[in-house]
This record gives C-alpha cells, sequence and structure tokens, in this order.
C-alpha cells in the first residue's frame, strides 16, 4: 500500500492507464543495481528514485572530483572528495525518503560481480571503463549475471 505521501508523489503515474496502481506496485518492490555513479549513472539514479523505485543499489569506489561537476548531476560542489556513493545516497534520500539506498562501495569485478547482483531484479551498467562493463556483461570468466530465483537479497 502506499502512504498518503506515496499517492500524491507517484500521483502522475497513478493516473497512466500504462501504469496506473499496480505498475507503480512493481515500482516499489524492484530492486534496481546501478553500477557507476558518475557521467551515465548518476541521471540514472535520479529518475529512478524520482519514479519510486524501492531499492537502489550504488556500485562506484570513487570519490566526487569538483572536475566531476559538470556532467555528473546528482553531486554537488560540497560533495567534492566525498565517496560517489555516500555523495549519490544523500541526494536520493533527499529526493524521495521512500526509497532504499543500498550503497557498495566497490569496483564491480569477476570476482565479485555474481555477489553483488545477487538480490537485485535488474542491473543497469553506467560504468565508465572496459574492464567493468565486460565484467557486468557476465564475460569475467563467471558466465553470465543472472540472478537465480533463489537469490537472496543483499544484507
Amino acid at each position: 500500500m502506499f502512504s498518503s505521501e506515496e499517492l500524491e508523489r507517484y500521483a502522475r503515474h497513478i493516473v497512466l492507464r500504462e501504469v496506473g496502481g499496480p505498475g507503480q506496485q512493481k515500482l516499489k518492490a524492484a530492486r534496481v543495481l546501478v553500477i557507476g555513479a558518475g557521467g551515465l549513472g548518476a541521471p540514472l539514479l535520479l529518475y529512478l528514485a524520482a519514479a519510486g523505485v524501492g531499492t537502489i543499489g550504488i556500485v562506484d569506489d570513487d570519490g566526487v572530483a569538483l572536475s566531476n561537476l559538470q556532467r555528473q548531476v546528482i553531486h554537488r560542489t560540497e560533495d567534492v572528495d566525498v565517496l560517489k556513493t555516500e555523495s549519490a545516497a544523500g541526494a536520493i534520500r533527499r529526493l524521495n525518503p521512500h526509497v532504499e539506498v543500498v550503497a557498495h562501495v566497490t569496483r564491480l569485478t569477476a570476482a565479485n560481480a555474481r555477489d553483488l547482483v545477487r538480490g537485485y531484479d535488474i542491473v543497469a551498467d553506467g560504468s565508465d571503463n572496459f574492464a567493468t562493463r565486460y565484467a557486468a556483461a557476465g564475460n569475467g570468466g563467471g558466465g553470465h549475471l543472472r540472478r537465480d530465483a533463489h537469490d537472496a537479497p543483499p544484507a
């Protein structure tokens, strides 16, 4: 069920025949992992939060730099030298306090990819380097990263 605040917040989605209440409930129940909180991941994180995705995981091991701010719209000047996961989580919580944020302060690699994606319904690759993209595509020697139905959500 939605709180009265959520009903107001998502009213434009709920009145859409293509989304409606059932669709918004699915968004609220969804768990999305975003790899990278930089130029590609930053706007995606904001839109997922605004749409009401229930749980958003963020994978990034980098800090915010002043030179990031012209393209990484989730971060602010005050966030320089802060971990991107922390900065992005704060922005998401300010935008939509109904979203749960799970920060994974690490780089996605072939060795950790399967454990990181476990428990998420969708993985969105917003990374900016070939090695991470290769691992995200399941090419790091561990096979594809499809989440099995019995995989438990991350702790």
